[in-house]
């Protein structure tokens, strides 16, 4: 498998870091963007590529696996469903994420689907406990990652009980602005990796009160939509929306 593009670590934190492959540049805050060289390395070396297309499940809620996913190039949505059949997204991830993590380490049946959202790559590892022992400082830095992951899961539960509709939608942009916003003239803009449906999983909303909140915010004047892409006009209003 051919990587297209090296990943540079962060030179201030690893001055003594080398290039080592990744299909594309990791995501800030995300997992591997943590690690040196070096780990990276020895992660790879226990490892093995995979590829999923665009709509593919990576893994599915209820299984047994042995296995966690380093996320390379593209993104994924994390969801799971109700006893109604409702879709439920918990968090969209992109390069440098650790998937799968939670079932390698209690045992238990995975808690969540993962789904291509784009042609994904990545690196799966099955002695995960294995590299972690041989590596202890990662197994620090797992435990923050995972610490994270659920101070995120309670600012969203806050989220739900705190704002309406239209303010989560609001919050949601801001995320996605900030993780894959490119500037253009006028604005922010963000290819948006979810369909409607998948937006109204991610705040808790129906389909219809999404679009409905997205049409409260293009009459302000804050954002203008198209199809799977949105451009934030006044990201200071918004983020005042959100609040």
């Amino acid at each position: 498998m051919s990587w297209r593009r090296p990943w540079r670590h962060n030179r201030q934190r690893h001055a003594a870091s080398q290039e080592v492959p990744m299909s594309a540049t990791p995501e800030p805050g995300e997992f591997a963007t943590q690690l040196t060289a070096e780990e990276v390395a020895a992660l790879y070396a226990v490892g093995r590529p995979r590829r999923w297309d665009r709509g593919e499940t990576v893994c599915a809620e209820g299984d047994v696996a042995d296995w966690v996913l380093l996320l390379t190039s593209g993104r994924v949505k994390v969801s799971s469903h109700t006893a109604s059949g409702t879709e439920v997204v918990l968090a969209v991830r992109g390069p440098g994420a650790l998937l799968g993590e939670f079932a390698v380490i209690d045992g238990l049946p995975r808690s969540a689907t993962v789904t291509a959202l784009e042609p994904v790559e990545g690196i799966t590892v099955r002695d995960f406990p294995g590299y972690l022992r041989e590596h202890g400082r990662v197994a620090v830095l797992l435990m923050q990652t995972l610490i994270g992951k659920m101070r995120d899961a309670d600012r969203k539960r806050i989220e739900y009980g705190a704002f309406d509709t239209t303010g989560r939608v609001a919050t949601r942009l801001i995320e996605l602005a900030e993780r894959y916003g490119e500037p253009v003239n006028g604005g922010v803009r963000v290819t948006l990796p979810l369909s409607q449906d998948e937006l109204a999983g991610w705040t808790g909303a129906s389909r219809e009160a999404v679009s409905k909140a997205l049409r409260s915010l293009r009459d302000r004047g804050l954002i203008e939509t198209g199809r799977r892409r949105v451009i934030i006009h006044d990201m200071e209003g918004l983020r005042r929306r959100a609040r």
